[in-house]
């Protein structure tokens, strides 16, 4: 069968989904997340107000009020005459268990099984991620997601997907990084075609390398998809170039991590006043890196700006200077994720602020 690729819109229209199993409210689920009027017709129980449930028989007269039906029952024969109807009166529709006879086509697996694709998503605006990783997290059949990975990301994912949550948050690991790893492996070999999906750019204090060096030592084939880091999306979103031949001639990246309290760094080589630095992870040791940057030689003037939740509709920029940033911060209620920007740089914001967050967010 051959078919045309393209986007359906169903925001606001009518979507039928037929059956009882968990696959079939996922499926129901990954529709309201489109912000379609969702009906299932299968003996389940949900808390989701946005989804109308009833168990009963389908009838062709149901198909009539919808403008595209999914129909995962258990059900072959009743599948069949579901797809019949659709094609009768001309409706959108997708069985599972016969695609092939479907006039839309979804994408709930992948053509080579067994493999893992190490995949950046970005900063958290769905509309930067590249298309190679669209595709591959609409076909996946596994998806290993941390927590940085926003919402409006997982909804675009293959709704059809088993999901395994493994953030991370500070004294939280919900798996440790040796257990991801060999996690990994484990789902490569089921066979299964697995998405590991990270925030921003997995070689980006990601551990991606980590990772992929393991599946190299079990001879896992895998790919490696890079995402627009947080460093440069949230710099890009704030208004803040990070070089400008006028302002800083060269930039860079570090973590804030606290490990026994401190954050060793090397300061003496983060002070060059042509320099922009970018701290991930420094919310928890704001202060120390404020102050141990003025104690290693950088002005205490020093622009500098917090970027919390970058390049989303919740974004916050608080802008201030090495000395009084902290209490800024302090009293503003900031939380994670958020991302540090230290350099003259900073001035260039109020020219250059060109996005304007959701007023209602």
């Amino acid at each position: 069968m051959q078919l045309l690729h393209a986007p359906l819109a169903v925001q606001d229209r009518p979507c039928l989904v037929v059956g009882s199993s968990r696959l079939a409210l996922r499926l129901a689920e990954w529709l309201v997340l489109h912000k379609a009027q969702v009906t299932v017709i299968g003996d389940h129980t949900t808390d989701n107000d946005r989804i109308r449930s009833t168990s009963r028989e389908v009838t062709s007269a149901d198909i009539d009020n919808n403008w595209l039906v999914i129909t995962a029952s258990d059900d072959k024969s009743l599948n069949s005459r579901i797809l019949d109807w659709c094609n009768d009166k001309c409706r959108f529709c997708y069985s599972i268990d016969n695609p092939e006879h479907a006039s839309w086509m979804l994408n709930l697996s992948a053509t080579s099984p067994g493999q893992v694709a190490l995949v950046g998503a970005g900063p958290g605006d769905p509309e930067l991620l590249t298309l190679r990783a669209l595709r591959l997290i609409q076909q996946a059949d596994v998806i290993v997601y941390d927590r940085l990975v926003s919402k409006p990301i997982m909804a675009r994912c293959n709704p059809a997907a088993e999901f395994i949550y493994a953030g991370k948050s500070k004294a939280n690991h919900t798996l440790p990084q040796e257990s991801i790893n060999n996690l990994l492996v484990t789902l490569a070999q089921r066979p299964a075609n697995v998405v590991r999906l990270k925030g921003g750019d997995p070689f980006i204090f990601g551990r991606g390398g980590e990772e992929i060096e393991t599946l190299a030592d079990h001879r896992i084939p895998f790919q490696v998809v890079p995402g627009i880091t947080a460093a440069s999306g949230c710099a890009a979103f704030a208004g803040i170039p990070l070089t400008h031949r006028d302002h800083a001639q060269s930039v860079v990246f570090v973590t804030g991590h606290l490990r026994n309290g401190e954050i060793n760094l090397n300061w003496h080589e983060l002070v060059s006043p042509q320099l922009t630095v970018v701290v991930y992870m420094g919310l928890t040791g704001l202060e120390n890196i404020c102050a141990s940057m003025i104690q290693h030689g950088r002005e205490s003037s020093t622009p500098a700006a917090l970027v919390q939740q970058g390049t989303q509709p919740q974004q916050r920029v608080l802008v201030s200077t090495l000395k009084d940033l902290p209490a800024l911060v302090a009293n503003s209620e900031v939380s994670a994720p958020t991302m540090l920007i230290i350099g003259h740089v900073v001035t260039l914001r109020d020219k250059l602020d060109w996005f304007s967050p959701a007023p209602d967010a």
